[in-house]
């Protein structure tokens, strides 16, 4: 078995262009990276400039390009980037097919609400009634319907663009332990024609007109229909570790260990321990507040401040990585923070790859898939052809050989 690490993180939401399919989910003309730097008028982005995101096709306008980075650790590095082929544009759909899954229907969503009957039955389920039931920016709804909750103990109920299930309560009001029960409960119940990819918990705090939501959300996720390259990898006796909300995209499926985490700058601690710790096998982190704190709440300056933050880490990362270690940069979908609403945009996604044994500069092109990650990690380990994907491993190395010593 071979001792190389492949550590995928995923920058949600960094999309780099609309799909050409983005009409049909009301997202022509997005483009995440590169609205937010002519936004900002320019992004101090030059580690990932270096490494070659200022190449990929559509990622950035030429004239906000920063001088690329004259020290990276090591310049070994591809670049391209990914179209989802999966129907939708949601967290899971996005992180399955990066690790090798590619779904041919979408999740249902919601927009006019849940049925009331299902409501119903759940209430009675749950012990507690329930309000909103509606399509919802979280801290909006929080703000107009708290009141009412912390009253009468009736649960947030609401959804958004994306297939959730959405339960938000005061953690005064409803506990931490009964919140995430009540949002096993609702993953039991949601399947078939209501089976949403996500159940999430959502507790706030704070007095009336100042309520806040915390970090002890958590995502209660379908289990993924396929074999993932993180399943096949940790049944044949890789290492397979999480960090952030990895664990529970894939409802624990092929999960060894988990490091959760509540934002980016956590998130980027806790990969550079596993840089430190972690053995033989696949390191995926998934780094939230992209998505979460920026592009849904239309934040473009913060959004530009955590790129910027993430590029000045990055150094650290590289001086860190073994000689047979793979970084992969990517993206789940886009969230273009200056598009009209608030929702996940359809978008290309960016491929950055890096390693010490890598060729330099490869153009990897315009993948097809998000699962040539997949693909790709699982020929380096040796562990099989996937079902969908292609790739890229031979374009990287310059080599065809399952046995090569690059992992």
């Amino acid at each position: 078995m071979r001792e190389g690490r492949f550590f995928i993180i995923v920058l949600d939401s960094l999309g780099i262009g609309a799909l050409p399919d983005a009409a049909l989910y009301g997202d022509e003309g997005s483009n995440t990276l590169k609205h937010i730097a002519i936004r900002q008028g320019g992004l101090h982005i030059p580690h990932l400039v270096g490494l070659g995101l200022g190449h990929i096709q559509g990622a950035l306008p030429i004239s906000h390009i920063p001088a690329p980075a004259s020290h990276i650790p090591f310049p070994a590095s591809q670049f391209g980037r990914m179209a989802e082929k999966s129907a939708g544009k949601d967290t899971i759909t996005g992180h399955w097919e990066i690790a090798g899954v590619v779904l041919d229907k979408a999740f249902p969503t919601f927009p006019q609400g849940f049925p009331e009957a299902f409501l119903a039955d759940f209430a009675a389920r749950v012990g507690r009634g329930v309000l909103g039931n509606r399509a919802a920016s979280g801290t909006e709804i929080v703000a107009r319907l708290g009141d009412e909750h912390v009253r009468t103990g009736r649960l947030i109920v609401y959804t958004s663009a994306d297939s959730v299930f959405q339960v938000a309560a005061h953690e005064e009001v409803v506990s931490l332990k009964e919140l995430m029960e009540i949002c096993r409960v609702a993953r039991e119940m949601l399947t078939g024609d209501l089976g949403v990819a996500r159940v999430i918990a959502r507790p706030f705090v704070g007095d009336r007109g100042a309520y806040v939501r915390t970090e002890n959300r958590r995502d209660f996720a379908v289990t993924p229909v396929g074999e993932t390259v993180l399943e096949r990898a940790s049944n044949q006796g890789y290492d397979v570790l999480g960090i952030g909300k990895i664990c529970d995209i894939f409802a624990g499926k092929g999960i060894g260990k988990s490091w959760p985490s509540h934002s980016n700058r956590e998130g980027m601690e806790l990969i550079l321990r596993a840089v430190r710790e972690a053995k033989r096998g696949i390191v995926m982190a998934n780094l939230v507040d992209f998505d979460m704190l920026y592009g849904h709440r239309n934040d473009v300056e913060g959004y530009a401040r955590a790129l910027e933050e993430f590029d000045a880490w990055l150094p650290v990362l590289l001086a860190g990585l073994r000689e047979q270690d793979v970084v992969m940069l990517t993206a789940d979908h886009g969230c273009d923070p200056t598009m009209p609403g608030t929702d996940h945009s359809r978008e290309y996604v960016p491929l950055l790859v890096c390693g010490k044994k890598l060729r330099a500069g490869a153009d990897l092109g315009s993948r097809a898939s998000f699962a040539d990650v997949g693909q790709t990690v699982a020929e380096a380990l040796g562990l099989g052809v996937l079902p969908w994907g292609e790739s890229f491993w031979e374009q990287a190395t310059g080599l065809h050989n399952k046995a090569s010593d690059c992992c």
